[in-house]
């Protein structure tokens, strides 16, 4: 998404979503938070994702500022992906949904394969 577009937005749980608002965000940025990946340890850790929707993710979370896209000049090129600041900065929400998603689990999903 455009930052212009991304500035007409008023409230600020629809930005976040729209920031962070998919699955592969989110699986990206869980990664990240482990430290700096590279390309094919990001598409090996998610499984299920092609290198085209890998790639398009990626980009979404740099130009937002989330994650920073490192190149170094060697041969074959290396590149590698890490958290900037701002990305760090929602460690707490990826932490309270690892959380609510465990409670639910151990709450709802649990009981329901006992009776």
């Amino acid at each position: 998404m455009k930052t212009e577009e991304l500035s007409t937005i008023e409230c600020p749980v629809i930005l976040t979503i729209k920031l962070i608002g998919n699955k592969w965000k989110l699986l990206i940025l869980r990664s990240l938070f482990l430290g700096t990946c590279r390309f094919n340890q990001l598409q090996k850790e998610l499984g299920d994702i092609s290198q085209k929707v890998l790639t398009e993710n990626l980009r979404d979370l740099e130009r937002a500022k989330l994650i920073s896209r490192t190149v170094y000049p060697e041969v074959p090129p290396r590149v590698e992906y890490s958290l900037t600041l701002l990305g760090q900065s929602l460690r707490g929400i990826v932490h309270a949904m690892k959380d609510f998603g465990e409670n639910y689990q151990a709450t709802f999903l649990q009981r329901k394969s006992k009776n």
